[in-house]
């Protein structure tokens, strides 16, 4: 008995002297073999703050077609540190995402750094496909893709969001804060092969919000396709519109020629990318002796009929002036000096307004808003170029009240003819109908002529169209008034060009009850260089157009 419980108690023993052994065993493996495998594994275990990105507000025109959109994408990072098959990695990415497997090898075998990006933004499907695969030291995150579905229609004007969807230019850059929402955050515990094992705090995203405009889509492309075919056909530089509702300041389009899609924004020149009509100047020439007729008039110093002998040249310090046609002396009427679109008489009446001790040339080009912004709801606005009057020679009086010497936007230009259509107040020209969630701006208003010189300025402008330089703005059942101007470009050196000019025409319609306002620049026409000639059909084309897509009966 006593001998068979002694071998028993030897064989425990021996059993727990053989557990404790390999214990021990196991023990000074795990610590010497193993110990820096098992560090990175525990140190691959650790939290991560991810960022959640919001939806950007979707860009909509009046009537709600999609200008700019957020398109669903992914976004592919890496740890190089935790690639451990990078060749392989390579390859499935370059092979799924249509990249060089050889570029995305040497991103993702740079230890010396914890995060690269794989890919921004990249298709959703495929990266998925490449999630599935599950290799280590990948990442992947969902973003939004900033894409734009009517291409080239208000590429310009729209602007850009870049691959971190915050805008770069344009209505993007201008309305970002609206647009952009706010991001979220979670931080995440993640296993050492990307996997989330917890979530520890989160805060949720704000999404951006919608915006509507006053642009029509089907406006503006039109707007856009008359330009490209007037630059086309007069070799010129550029060209310019503006389509607006003179009673609301709200602009239908604003369209640039020559033009590109949206979408390949960073791949374009920035001579194209600037919107023109609220950036740029230029000298408008006869379109401005409005200014100069609604001061003569709103004083009481002339009235329509007013006539006036006028030499065929006029000298003006140390300058002679003469009509754009060479003719003899004639008697013209103040409405006849704007329908031939006469420099001498424009200069006479503003030697008129000179005498006046406060409301002289200067009062009425403050007055109609030049030199100072409009405030349209766009970046990059020019307040134009006007020299004060205390900085007028002799001569600027020859040059101001004729359009040069004075340099202004097409954007400041639309308005000011716009206050005439509007019975004599100014609207501040505006781009953005609502926010949603937000109440409509309202926008400035404030009167530069009373109604009835307004009237009898819209009968003058009428002769223009009728029997005077714009009679290619005609359309037919309708009654047009409107303006052409005609300006050589200054020369950096000084002095004018005598082979580049700006032809321009700005008119409304129908002229009796101003629905529509449309104003077209042509910069440096080939083969011809009058407003009448070059911009007066333009206007033409893209009045019809619109007169009868909004559906605009004639009033006589």
């Amino acid at each position: 008995m006593a001998r068979g419980a002694n071998r028993r108690i030897r064989i425990l023993l021996f059993a727990f002297t053989l557990v404790f052994v390999l214990t021990l065993g196991r023990a000074v493996w795990l610590q010497g073999v193993r110990a820096q495998s098992l560090g990175k594994l525990a140190s691959g275990q650790q939290q991560q703050t991810v960022t959640l990105p919001p939806h950007r507000g979707t860009i909509f025109d009046r009537h709600g077609f999609q200008l700019a959109i957020g398109e669903r994408a992914m976004t592919v990072y890496a740890n190089p540190r935790d690639v451990t098959q990078p060749a392989v990695v390579a390859r499935a990415v370059g092979r799924e995402l249509d990249l060089d497997p050889n570029a995305v090898y040497r991103a993702i075998t740079d230890r010396s750094k914890g995060f690269v990006y794989v890919a921004r933004q990249a298709d959703a499907k495929a990266a998925k496909r490449l999630e599935r695969m599950r290799l280590a030291g990948l990442g992947f995150y969902g973003e939004e893709r900033r894409v734009y579905p009517q291409g080239r229609v208000g590429a310009s004007l729209l602007g850009y969001a870049g691959v971190d969807n915050r805008g770069l230019a344009g209505l993007e850059l201008s309305l970002d804060r609206v647009l952009a929402g706010r991001s979220g955050k979670q931080t995440v515990v993640r296993d050492p092969y990307g996997r989330a094992l917890d979530i520890i705090e989160s805060v949720p995203e704000r999404d951006g919000r919608d915006v509507h405009l006053t642009i029509d889509h089907a406006i503006q492309a039109n707007a856009q396709l008359e330009l490209w075919q007037a630059v086309h056909d007069w070799h010129a530089k550029s060209a310019t519109a503006i389509v607006m509702n003179p009673r609301t300041g709200a602009i239908l389009a604003m369209a640039g020629a020559p033009g590109y899609d949206a979408n390949e924004y960073p791949d374009v020149s920035q001579d194209f990318q600037r919107t023109r009509a609220v950036t740029d100047t230029y000298e408008p020439g006869s379109t401005f002796k409005l200014v100069t007729v609604a001061g003569g008039l709103s004083d009481g110093l002339v009235a329509p009929w007013t006539q006036f002998t006028l030499p065929p040249e006029i000298q003006v310090a140390d300058r002679t002036i003469h009509d754009a046609e060479e003719r003899d002396t004639v008697t013209y009427t103040v409405e006849q000096i704007l329908a031939h679109s006469s420099n001498v008489g424009a200069i006479r009446l503003a030697e008129i307004l000179t005498k006046q001790p406060k409301k002289d040339v200067s009062y009425w080009v403050s007055r109609f808003g030049f030199g100072h912004k409009t405030g349209i709801d766009y970046p990059g606005e020019s307040a134009g170029i006007v020299l004060p009057p205390s900085r007028w020679t002799g001569a600027t009086i020859g040059t101001v009240p004729i359009g040069h010497g004075i340099a202004v936007t097409p954007v400041q230009m639309a308005a000011a003819y716009a206050a005439i259509a509007n019975k004599g107040v100014w609207v501040q020209p505006h781009l953005v109908q609502r926010v949603s969630g937000g109440s409509r701006a309202v926008p400035k208003r404030r009167r530069i002529v009373s109604r009835g010189i307004a009237a009898e300025l819209t009968d003058m402008l009428r002769d223009v169209v009728i029997e005077g330089t714009g009679t290619k703005a005609e359309i037919p059942g309708y009654q047009v008034a409107g303006k052409t101007g005609t300006a050589a470009i200054p020369l950096p050196t000084g002095g004018y060009s005598s082979e580049k000019y700006v032809a321009s025409f700005v008119g409304f319609v129908p002229a009796g009850n101003p629905q529509l306002l449309v104003l077209v620049t042509v910069d440096e026409p080939q083969g011809a260089i009058f407003g009448g000639m070059v911009a007066a059909p333009v206007f033409q084309e893209i009045a019809k157009f619109d007169l009868q897509y909004l559906g605009i009966l004639p009033h006589q």
